[in-house]
């Protein structure tokens, strides 16, 4: 009898010690859950109020997020880009050149804040969302048809500070995901004169997002400039100036008269004086670099809008670090011969080392370079 209370006793602590392990189990289990439903959601939800949601994550530092579709940007099916009502579109004057892309882009400001004019500069609250999109028509001679997305870039302001974060389409056009490495996409279209085409088409990774986004070495965004926004776009019916539309809607303050603001043209305007277009090609397309607190300051080579200053320009200047990608020239620009001038040379390359941009692009911007070569043919 002794024996066998013995080996009862040893049978009931491990049947208890079974039963505790298995309650501690469960009860993990449902930890588990519980943490999981309170955390944020990074992959599917869609959260039922943007404007708070996103405030706060920003704020708290929780993005990104893994699917575009969490942030709740866009209302009903996602591909159609259709904003949230705290969304608001806006587009730059002029836009940089992307292998032929089309963009649409979007600001998100937190409710209760506002963006301020601080010189040429819009300065963002925190919790601020850039979200430009770029997309192909299938056929661009019919741009608001079937359309394909490549690729949604956010730069969000967090507390740290501005971060990059590219995001990639899937084939059916129902989610977007980040992809902090980058990728490389195969787009076939039609172009305006009727031909297929073919681009491999390059998203850059978050590191390289810095390589244009730079000023004085911080990431920080190119549009964001008065210049850029000073200027009229549809909303609906109405073609208002969006900075007045902004300043109507509540979220900027500091913009008066469009008159007393820099404004810049659209360089796709023929109607335009040519060098102003010129300059204003060269300003979205190379001053994010080539200005006094860009990565290319040392080059001498300053190509902002509003630059006059003949060497700053690269007139008759010799490049300082060129290398190889000044080919057998001398000059950066030569007046009135643009098949001489180092900066035609480099805007007709594709090659890596001599191809200006340096990134973003895969292909040779054909309009724009003949509109540089036109205006230093007429440099005297």
């Amino acid at each position: 009898m002794q024996g066998y209370n013995l080996e009862a006793m040893k049978f009931s602590q491990k049947v208890t010690q079974n039963g505790i392990f298995t309650i501690s189990l469960i009860l993990l289990f449902f930890i588990f859950l519980i943490s999981c439903q309170n955390s944020p959601d990074k992959t599917n939800s869609q959260p039922s109020a943007p404007e708070e949601v996103l405030a706060k994550e920003a704020a708290d530092g929780n993005y990104p997020y893994r699917r575009l579709s969490t942030y709740g940007f866009f209302t009903g099916e996602i591909k159609q880009l259709i904003p949230a009502s705290t969304v608001i579109f806006y587009q730059p004057a002029s836009s940089l050149f992307t292998d032929y892309a089309l963009k649409s882009r979007f600001l998100f400001i937190p409710p209760g804040e506002k963006a301020k004019i601080n010189g040429e500069d819009i300065d963002l609250p925190h919790g601020s969302v850039l979200i430009k999109n770029f997309y192909y028509p299938a056929d661009f001679r019919k741009p608001v048809e079937e359309r394909r997305i490549i690729e949604t870039r956010l730069m969000i302001h967090e507390k740290k500070g501005w971060q990059a974060y590219p995001y990639i389409w899937n084939e059916s056009q129902t989610e977007a995901v980040l992809k902090v490495v980058g990728g490389e996409i195969n787009v076939r279209f039609i172009d305006n004169q009727g031909k297929e085409q073919l681009i491999n088409y390059l998203v850059p990774n978050k590191n390289q997002c810095k390589s244009c986004h730079n000023k004085n070495e911080t990431l920080s965004p190119i549009g964001m400039q008065v210049k850029h926004l000073n200027n009229e776009i549809a909303y609906g019916t109405s073609k208002p100036n969006q900075l007045a539309h902004w300043t109507e809607l509540g979220v900027l303050e500091g913009f008066n008269e469009p008159a007393a603001h820099p404004s810049m043209v659209n360089y796709q305007d023929t109607s335009q004086a040519l060098v102003d277009r010129a300059m204003a090609y060269l300003d979205i397309n190379c001053a994010h670099c080539h200005r006094a607190e860009g990565p290319a300051s040392t080059s001498g080579l300053f190509l902002t809008y509003d630059q006059r200053d003949r060497m700053k320009l690269g007139i008759n200047k010799t490049p300082i670090a060129a290398g190889s990608g000044a080919g057998s020239f001398k000059f950066d620009i030569v007046p009135g011969k643009p098949d001489e001038s180092i900066v035609i040379h480099r805007m007709s390359s594709t090659k890596v080392g001599v191809a200006m941009p340096e990134i973003g692009r895969t292909t040779v911007d054909q309009e724009g370079v003949e509109l540089i070569r036109n205006w230093i043919a007429e440099i005297k």
